[in-house]
């Protein structure tokens, strides 16, 4: 606390520049204040994550399946740095999971993507997304599996939130979303059915759900699913190179960043390895193209370079966007550095010094980095938003211990579901 308060006295007296906070002070910092964002900013009554903090676009009712998921994350990083008790963190997870299950709307299983933070009630997410969405669930499901692998002791309520985790995970019917075909689907309503005619199919964010989908007790989709359906979209495979780098999977250059976050907040990329892909390879092969796009900077926009870097979706001065080398509106989203800490340390350190000591003033705040800036309209976001927030927490600590990384990967049906797809991992190897 001591540290703190001195960082808080050097800050408003401007002398921090002199007292500069090493690596891991640094990194430890960003995630307490990024931690505030799911604890103090989560809904008074659900406990979940609300969407954003400004109200502009939504209310503060509105809370969002998946960057709950994330703020199941953050919770369990909270405890582990000290941030708060493990009662109280766990206290929090029963409320979640109490409301997920007793309140929340949900159909086969699966939540909407947005709901309303107080009654449960489904809260449209666009005109016919008002049902369940299969992508924000599993994102909500990978922070789950983390929990119940995290709350390991015999205490009472330690096994209650096992219990309840357990009862969720095995009522979701992953193979009913195929709706009969050899693909998942993103959407289904109860007033508008498969409308929305949304195949999941890669390569982008969603890998974590057939991920899921294959290693459900209970409604496991078939490997042929994720064969004919994830993997066999028309921008799956790539294998071109992009500023002299190899992409081995997805859209040229990558798309946004969030392609290598969402998915592998829990899901170790590390030594993964299909028949398609090394995820490890893809992963800061996607980073590293995103990162020389602002070096070329081919559009000439202010203030990108070496220590100034990431595009992925978020708020921009015309709106939120998925920003990305082929979407490049100078518009700079801190998480995509920031989430990127495992595949380039360096690089990712680089650009937080630049951001905290730099350009802090402007873009530092109560809940950590605000969610986007761009230099060439001098314009800063007052937002925060979940999932923006949740990565930069989460993959800062796979970073620093890999902590997510091996509660995810240690789950008993993640590592069927992953060797009934064919995928090779240092986690699914016989340790005797």
């Amino acid at each position: 606390m001591k540290g703190f308060l001195l960082f808080l006295s050097l800050w408003f007296t401007g002398s921090l520049s002199a007292q500069e906070l090493h690596n891991e002070a640094l990194l430890d910092m960003v995630q307490r204040q990024t931690f505030r964002y799911f604890w103090d900013f989560g809904h008074p009554v659900s406990g979940l994550a609300r969407e954003r903090t400004d109200t502009v676009h939504v209310s503060h009712e509105v809370v969002t399946v998946g960057g709950s998921g994330f703020g199941v994350m953050a919770i369990i990083i909270g405890i582990e740095r000290g941030y708060i008790t493990r009662e109280q963190g766990l206290e929090r997870l029963l409320k979640m999971v109490h409301f997920l299950d007793k309140k929340a709307e949900r159909w086969h299983g699966i939540w909407p993507h947005w709901l309303n933070g107080t009654t449960g009630k489904v809260i449209a997410f666009s005109e016919k997304d008002e049902g369940a969405d299969l992508v924000e669930t599993s994102f909500l499901f990978q922070g789950l599996l983390m929990a119940h692998q995290y709350f390991d002791r015999k205490t009472m309520k330690e096994k209650e939130l096992r219990q309840e985790i357990d009862k969720l995970w095995r009522e979701a019917d992953w193979y009913w979303f195929t709706n009969g075909q050899p693909v998942l689907y993103w959407h289904w309503s109860p007033n508008y059915g498969w409308e929305m005619n949304h195949p999941i199919r890669g390569h982008n964010e969603a890998q974590i759900t057939y991920i899921l989908g294959a290693s459900s007790p209970t409604h496991p989709i078939h490997d042929s699913v994720y064969h004919q359906g994830w993997a066999n979209g028309p921008v799956f495979r790539n294998g071109k190179e992009f500023y002299g780098i190899l992409l081995p999977l997805g859209m040229d250059y990558g798309g946004p960043l969030f392609f290598t976050h969402y998915s592998y907040l829990g899901l170790d990329p590390r030594g993964l390895k299909d028949r398609y892909a090394d995820y490890w390879q893809q992963n800061v092969n996607h980073t590293l193209i995103n990162r020389r796009h602002a070096i070329v900077n081919p559009w000439g926009y202010k203030g990108y370079g070496v220590n100034s870097w990431g595009f992925t979706a978020s708020d921009g001065n015309k709106g939120y966007a998925a920003h990305d080398p082929l979407n490049d509106r100078g518009v700079i989203t801190p998480t995509a550095a920031l989430s990127a800490f495992p595949y380039t340390p360096e690089y990712s350190m680089d650009v937080l010094r630049h951001f905290y000591y730099t350009l802090g003033k402007d873009l530092w705040g109560e809940y950590g980095f605000r969610d986007a800036f761009n230099p060439t309209v001098n314009w800063v976001a007052d937002s925060y938003l979940a999932i923006d927030q949740g990565p930069i927490i989460g993959m800062i600590e796979n970073f620093r211990s890999g902590l997510l990384w091996e509660l995810f990967m240690s789950h008993p049906d993640v590592k069927k579901g992953l060797k009934r797809l064919g995928f090779e991992s240092p986690h699914l190897e016989d340790k005797n």
